[in-house]
């Protein structure tokens, strides 16, 4: 190691110490800066807090005046809290009050169902017991007879002079048979038992030897064991004198049969011209279809009588009678038909001519249900849908509603079947230019007039039109089949493809089947690049309609198809990819291409996701979804044309039926139908289906059933009824509930308005100027009709602000305290608005003269 020279050590010893005093003074300095940190830090706390809290020493004395001010303050604001906690409180125990109140109303009524519902079934089986019972006492009686008979025929009987027959012992089994067949009764042949009976001795012929047989010149007699009568032998007894022969009774019974099966066939030939005539077109045609069905229904034709006692209730072939048709149901009910017993079930569950039993009704569903009725099925569907008179349950609904979809999925055809028209009546009357769904008769005369003239596409749209109905046009195949002609004529590629279509499917009486003629309109669309042409070439490649099958080519034209958005191409994709025709299983992929389908209203295609989701397959199970998708197929079936029916006659001016036939569709779960039903009876409409003190009763009833399923205007329209107290009692509560539902979950703007009166008004909520503002602005954005009604409420707040700040900032809180309802009485309001309107109107009519 090498040592340091002296001044070597102290310069080394000097920077050390330099360096060390260094360090310590930026450590203390660090130390001292973070000290006055935290001194500064409390010192800005201590005053933040002084600031915000001041001692009491600091504080201003108040005057005696101001600590009484302040004193009368605190008062006030502590009673504005207790009289809140109290209404709050009395709120509180009112809904607790209503809510046993309608529990106790709940199990009552639900007893009270019980107890009819079994009082009713009680009934039945008394009845049918007492029938077998009659029929018992009956059969003894004759059995009882019949023993008699046998008594005197066996004393009345002396042979060799001595009583009771001692050497005929006992008539022998064929004479007995005999006797008792002279006398109309049937008795049961003997039958042979090996164990206790030994086999007869063989004989050479069954009535002797065959020596005899050849030699006997007469026939054998059918009866050897009885000897015939001789004109010496004594006469008949007086129980047998007044029978007549057996060939005559079997002559009378064979007239009569012929008679019967006469009456039978004249029956059903007039069922039949009727049935014809009732399936055209004309209405004038379908009223002469009712003139057979009663003329059959005289000879007891079953479906004769149905039809008649379904024309009587609805009132739109024949006159309505309710009477009349209850008693034509009754009767066919009690006899086990399925229809009637339907019909009868709606009847006792609208209250039409009758006290409404929803007991009575649920078992005439029932068993009509049983019976393989859609309707019934339909309407249990529903009420275990919706928890109408039974417990829900979603897999009962399932059930029901699966059972009418399998029926109308197999009678719906490829293309999906005729349009199903839902028109809302209280739409219709509110927007009579939007989008309706009927055609006016003066647009279908003008394109019919274009047609005539040569016009290629209204020939296309009107052979579209009367091929799938709807829109008012009802169906005609042979009108559709001569514009498809005329177009496909001028080389229309839509024309040809529909008219394919036509020889594919066969169109009524109008085309025949025929797989030749429609490959080749198929085929020259589909050269055309149509849509429709290719999926109808794909599916005479996948089924072999005509053609060799071929999956992998019909997999090529649906694809194509369903490139276009065709929903056919799409439906068929779907169940290729579903059943794995030419390509793999897929279940993702078919969900895909039946949701398109669905999308524009292919009813298979709804068909076919219900029953992916019933059962899980390529999804998770949904008993909800399925449901409503099943419910969706059911209500496109062939029951479905009532809802045009019921519309036309409102049209027409008949309430009564439409009302009827409205009733049996919201019944069936139509919620078009439920909003109809309760718009005919909002609107005051002379009826003598309903008294007059049930009409907002059972207005209130629909539209809670029509708002259950999503309707809007039915939503409102419970609001307004709890509101004005139409059917219920006035209970502002529960209208603004209501106008809050409709106001979030759907966006109307008529709800916003409401909610907007009651909170300027404090009606049901808290009083509050602002929101009342709020959704005011919030109407006026959602629909440009509201502005104008808008613009006059917030005109009308404005005031009232300016009047309630004014009186607020006067200085003794009497300068501008107007009593209104004292000099305009309680209905002020209206009358500034409508002064508001006219000065408006007044405005806008100045500047148009100014122009």
């Amino acid at each position: 190691m090498k040592l340091l020279r002296p001044h070597q050590a102290c310069l080394l010893a000097a920077v050390l110490f330099v360096s060390v005093t260094q360090g310590q003074d930026i450590i203390g300095g660090a130390q001292d800066d973070e000290t006055d940190d935290i001194n500064e830090n409390q010192q800005q706390g201590q005053q933040e807090k002084a600031q915000e809290e001041p001692p009491e020493m600091l504080r201003p004395r108040l005057t005696p005046e101001e600590e009484r001010f302040r004193e009368l303050q605190r008062q006030h604001y502590q009673e504005e809290q207790e009289r809140f906690v109290a209404k709050q409180t009395q709120a509180q125990r009112k809904v607790h009050n209503s809510e046993q109140d309608r529990h106790i109303v709940e199990q009552a009524q639900h007893k009270m169902h019980n107890s009819e519902q079994e009082r009713f079934v009680a009934d039945q089986v008394k009845a049918q017991q007492k029938m077998r019972d009659s029929a018992t006492q009956r059969q003894r009686e004759a059995m009882q007879r019949q023993r008699e008979a046998e008594e005197r025929t066996d004393e009345g009987s002396f042979v060799d002079g001595r009583e009771g027959g001692e050497d005929d012992a006992s008539i022998p089994e064929i004479g007995r048979s005999q006797e008792y067949y002279r006398k109309g009764i049937e008795v049961p042949m003997p039958q042979y038992n090996p164990a206790t009976t030994p086999m007869p001795q063989r004989q050479d012929g069954f009535f002797g030897s065959q020596t005899e047989q050849e030699d006997s010149t007469q026939p054998p007699d059918p009866h050897p064991l009885e000897e015939p009568p001789t004109p010496l032998e004594e006469p008949p007894t007086v129980g047998e004198s007044d029978m007549p022969p057996p060939e005559e009774v079997e002559e009378e019974m064979t007239v009569e049969r012929r008679e019967q099966l006469e009456k039978e066939k004249d029956a059903q030939r007039m069922y039949d011209e009727g049935m014809a005539l009732k399936n055209s077109s004309r209405k004038s045609e379908q009223k002469i279809a009712y003139t057979f069905f009663l003329e059959a229904a005289k000879l007891n034709h079953t479906e004769s009588l149905e039809l008649v006692g379904f024309a009587h209730l609805f009132g739109d072939y024949l006159q309505q009678n309710v009477t009349r048709s209850l008693e034509i149901l009754q009767d066919l009910a009690d006899k086990g038909s399925p229809k009637a017993q339907m019909g009868l079930g709606f009847i006792y569950a609208a209250g039409i001519g009758t006290n409404s039993s929803q007991a009575k009704a649920l078992v005439y569903y029932t068993f009509a249900a049983l019976g393989g009725d859609p309707l019934a099925q339909m309407t249990l569907g529903y009420r275990y849908w919706s928890g109408i008179g039974v417990a829900q349950s979603c897999e009962s609904a399932l059930t029901y509603y699966r059972m009418v979809s399998n029926k109308v999925a197999e009678e719906v055809s490829v293309s999906g079947g005729a349009a199903v028209q839902r028109v809302r009546l209280h739409d219709e009357v509110e927007n009579p230019g939007g989008n309706s769904a009927m055609l006016d008769d003066d647009l279908i005369q003008y394109y019919q007039f274009l047609a005539d003239k040569g016009d290629v596409q209204a020939q296309v749209g009107l052979g579209q039109l009367n091929y799938q109905g709807g829109r008012g046009v009802e169906q005609n195949y042979g009108r559709a089949l001569d514009y498809f002609q005329q177009a496909a004529a001028a080389g229309n590629a839509n024309a040809m493809a529909f008219l394919g279509k036509m020889h594919s499917e066969g169109a009524g009486d109008a085309v025949k089947p025929d797989n030749n003629t429609a490959f080749q309109y198929f085929k020259k669309a589909a050269e055309q690049g149509n849509p429709v042409g290719q999926s109808g070439l794909g599916l005479m490649y996948m089924y072999g309609k005509g053609v060799e099958q071929d999956y992998s080519k019909a997999f090529k034209y649906f694809s194509q198809a369903a490139e276009q958005g065709w929903v056919d191409g799409q439906l068929q994709l779907g169940i290729m990819y579903y059943s794995g025709l030419g390509v793999r299983r897929d279940y993702k992929m078919a969900i895909k291409y039946f949701n398109l389908a669905s999308q524009s209203g292919h009813v298979l295609a709804f068909y076919n996701l219900a029953q992916m989701h019933a059962t899980g397959t390529g999804m998770m199970r949904s008993c909800h979804t399925a449901v409503e998708l099943f419910k969706n197929v059911a209500e496109r079936g062939r029951w479905s044309e009532l809802m045009m029916e019921a519309h036309n006659q409102y049209k027409d001016g008949n309430s009564n039926s439409a009302l009827v036939m409205y009733t049996l569709l919201a019944e069936l779960g139509y919620e078009v139908a439920q909003s109809n039903v309760a718009y005919i009876l909002d609107q005051g409409s002379r009826t003598h289906v309903v008294g007059q003190e049930e009409v907002y009763p059972r207005a209130l009833l629909h539209w809670g059933r029509a708002a259950a399923q999503g309707y809007t205007v039915a939503r409102v329209k419970l609001g307004d009824y709890h509101y004005y107290g139409y059917g219920t009692n006035i209970d502002y509560e529960i209208a603004a509930t209501h106008y809050r539902l409709a106001s979030e979950q759907q966006h109307n703007a008529q709800a916003m308005f409401n909610l907007g009166y009651m909170h300027e008004n404090g009606l049901g909520m808290k009083k509050d100027i602002h929101l009342a503002k709020r959704f005011y602005d919030m109407a006026a954005e959602t629909s440009t009709d509201a502005q104008v009604p808008v613009s006059l409420a917030l005109m009308k707040l404005g005031v009232l602000y300016g009047m309630e700040y004014l009186e607020q900032a006067g200085q003794s809180g009497q300068l501008w305290t107007v009593d209104l309802e004292g000099y305009f009485g309680a209905e002020w309001d209206i009358w500034l608005c409508t002064l508001l309107a006219l000065l408006l109107g007044l405005v806008v009519l100045y500047r148009r003269t100014q122009r």
